[in-house]
């Protein structure tokens, strides 16, 4: 619950996430506007001179103005912008499906180092105490001082162990809070990594339709599809361009006379605009979006490729993850069972202590690495979640 709660209020508060909503409105208000150009601009006019010999008179007048789309080099564009902000959405789902991801590894891996650090100290507190043994028998002349200095260095080894794994745990929990929009701080802690369980319900292989899901390879998909609209953007400029206007209102050189019935006026004209000879640029125009459409196709194709790629090696690692764990479990077992065996021998004159400290060693490395191993099984399962696009169901 507590890293459900941490991934809430990331959702709640991450700056990324913000910014990316951000984004979709001002794509949607891009959107509204581009559709404007569909209808006609109906506007209004209105100036007072009360200079009777000015060239301009007193008018007050209503306009309307419309380029007809003949070309579709509008609808077009409408359409390539409908596309951006589908693919702002998808950009937003890529935030937010890596920010679910990143929280809870980070999580993982904090607890992790909780963990290192409460083995490095129970370590210490262990060789400490083998310490204050071997030290008292080199004082009554029982064991050599090459006994005493090798537990001497162990201890140290120990000691080292619980500044670096504060360090980390420190720098994750600022990770956190900044991934949470939140100040740094100390973060709450629930279950140990050990007590979490990874989920037992991953298929082994995944249907490739499942691919849908993954928000960068729909995101790719409509910037593929907005280059391609903006494409017929470009050959529509090669053509000309029809507007229709039209204007009704009243004028007169005398302000007092100016909404006379014969001061009335209106007028309705069209008007034909075209290129005729630009030295090849709207041509060239053309040809620009029609290889940003080409990188945008190359880049959907890669997103695809590496979509693949990830899920199937997300798979692996879950799977194998979990058989190195139970081995590397079986080892810390067999480790801690050898170091009773060995401080027996050693401390009835049968072993010298280097024995001990070799057990000593490997069952500390192993301890620590199956700390790890826990941490990468959590892990991978949310890397598999991220690769599928937010699940597997």
């Amino acid at each position: 619950e507590v890293l459900v709660g941490l991934i809430r209020k990331g959702l709640e508060n991450n700056y990324d996430l913000k910014i990316a909503l951000t984004r979709i409105e001002r794509t949607r208000a891009e959107l509204g506007y581009t559709k404007a150009d569909l209808l006609p601009n109906i506007g209004y006019n209105a100036t007072v001179n009360s200079n009777e010999n000015a060239f301009l008179p007193s008018n007050a007048s209503a306009t309307l103005s419309w380029e007809l789309d003949f070309w579709g080099k509008i609808r077009h564009e409408n359409r390539a912008v409908r596309d951006e902000l589908i693919a702002s959405d998808e950009g937003r789902k890529v935030i937010l499906s890596n920010l679910v991801n990143d929280i809870a590894v980070a999580y993982f891996q904090l607890r992790d180092y909780d963990n290192q650090l409460l083995i490095a100290q129970n370590t210490l507190l262990t060789r400490q105490k083998a310490f204050d043994i071997i030290n008292e028998r080199f004082k009554g002349g029982y064991v050599s001082e090459v006994d005493k200095a090798q537990i001497e260095q162990q201890v140290a080894i120990a000691e080292a162990e619980i500044p670096a794994a504060e360090r980390q745990i420190t720098y994750l929990e600022n990770t956190i809070s900044i991934l949470t929009g939140q100040m740094p701080g100390a973060i709450p802690r629930g279950k140990t990594n050990t007590e979490l369980q990874v989920a037992n319900t991953i298929p082994v292989s995944i249907p490739s339709v499942l691919l849908r899901n993954r928000p960068d390879v729909n995101q790719a998909e409509m910037t593929y599809r907005a280059a391609n609209e903006r494409i017929g953007v470009a050959q529509a400029m090669r053509f000309p361009s029809f507007n229709i206007a039209a204007f009704a209102g009243f004028a007169n050189n005398h302000v007092s006379d100016l909404f006379n019935s014969s001061s009335y006026l209106q007028n309705a004209s069209a008007s034909l605009a075209g290129p005729v000879f630009n030295f090849g640029k709207n041509k060239r125009r053309v040809e620009i979006y029609r290889q940003i459409a080409e990188e945008s196709k190359l880049n959907y194709q890669k997103t695809c490729i590496i979509a693949v790629a990830e899920v199937e090696q997300s798979l692996q690692n879950v799977k194998k993850y979990k058989e190195e764990w139970i081995a590397k479990n079986k080892q810390v077992l067999a480790a801690k069972k050898n170091l009773e065996l060995s401080e027996a021998r050693y401390y009835n004159g049968y072993t010298s202590y280097l024995e001990v400290l070799e057990v000593q060693r490997s069952l500390f490395e192993a301890e620590l690495s199956l700390s790890s191993l826990t941490q990468y099984q959590l892990s991978s399962t949310m890397q598999l979640y991220k690769a599928l696009g937010g699940g597997w169901n």
